[in-house]
């Protein structure tokens, strides 16, 4: 009935289509699933325009779809057209402006409006609203900003922290040594080692670190069973507030951790412990270069004790190695060249 029919149809329409009928079978043949591409839409755009009959010949898609994709086409020109030469929304902030309001917001605990008053003062021109909108983005929960950093550069001052470590020895034996130490300097205030430790040795030790009235307010240690509940009631008697850790919290008491990791790496790595007095000559040898050479990050490149910086003189000078920890470690220093 079809072939019938086509003999009383017109040049043009059998034309257009065979186009039609070609354009879906090259659409169809490569693959299982057709591939339609922005040209095989844009061709039956076209070809809706200019033959009434190409739904007869659509088979790959419904009438509909390209229905769909005439009016999505139209759209795209249409908003192609009315932002030709021009640059929609708002001027975008400056990458210094954005840069800024990030460093402002790390470094301090302040809002939009805060922020935004400073950047005024600084002389940039920038609403509150878009100072608040990159804030948004950037710190979800701004008034937690203060970092532990932060907290304990304010009362590191009134901070001492003490923890154990152990040693094993040559012939298998285990020491364990207590420390105090003091956050504000890194400074070692007592240090001692023993086989069998108890309650009552960890008190006759806390009584020689604070002999005497103290600056020290806050003493952080953790939940070993050894600092009992006695131990506690003795910390508050000498003026002491103990504070522990939470449990599995080692970052907690850091300055303690950093300390026997330092003296770990740096000492007890390279050596194997005789005895008692073998540990105990190793210890404070490295305690007294720890306070005096040893320069630390956390303290601006400075000791414990605080160590001047030594000029270079203005005559022929050369510099000397001095032996620490038994030439482990060296402090250097200028001297007259020979």
């Amino acid at each position: 009935m079809r072939v019938f029919a086509s003999a009383f149809r017109s040049r043009r329409d059998l034309l257009l289509e065979n186009l039609a009928l070609r354009q879906q079978l090259a659409t169809l043949m490569p693959r299982r699933r057709p591939l339609i591409r922005p040209a095989d839409r844009a061709f039956w755009v076209d070809l809706r325009r200019l033959w009434s009959g190409w739904a007869d010949a659509l088979v790959i898609v419904k009438p509909e779809t390209v229905i769909h994709w005439h009016r999505a086409g139209f759209r795209l020109y249409w908003r192609w057209l009315s932002s030709r030469g021009k640059r929609g929304g708002r001027p975008a902030v400056a990458r210094e402006v954005r840069d800024l309001i990030r460093r402002m917001a790390t470094e301090n605990l302040w809002g939009a409006p805060r922020i935004h008053g400073e950047l005024l003062r600084l002389g940039f021109m920038v609403s509150e609203r878009s100072v608040s909108r990159y804030l948004r983005t950037l710190l979800p929960r701004p008034e937690r900003r203060q970092s532990w950093m932060t907290f304990l550069r304010n009362h590191r001052e009134v901070i001492a922290a003490m923890d154990f470590f152990t040693v094993p020895t040559a012939t298998f034996r285990i020491f364990y040594v207590l420390f105090v130490i003091r956050h504000p300097r890194r400074e070692i205030l007592h240090l001692n080692l023993t086989t069998h430790p108890t309650a009552s040795w960890v008190k006759q030790q806390l009584r020689e670190a604070f002999p005497f009235h103290t600056a020290v307010k806050y003493l952080v240690f953790d939940r070993d069973s050894i600092f009992s509940a006695e131990l506690v009631t003795v910390l508050r008697s000498m003026g002491l507030q103990p504070t522990r850790i939470s449990y599995r919290s080692p970052w907690q008491n850091g300055v303690a951790e950093r300390f026997v990791g330092t003296l770990r790496r740096e000492l007890l790595d390279h050596t194997i412990v005789l005895n008692d007095w073998h540990l105990r000559r190793l210890l404070f040898a490295f305690v007294e270069y720890y306070h005096e050479d040893r320069t630390h990050l956390g303290l601006c490149k400075d000791t414990p004790l605080g160590r001047p910086t030594e000029p270079r003189a203005e005559i022929p000078t050369a510099v000397v190695a001095h032996p620490r920890v038994g030439g482990l470690h060296h402090r250097y220093s200028w001297r007259a060249a020979a």
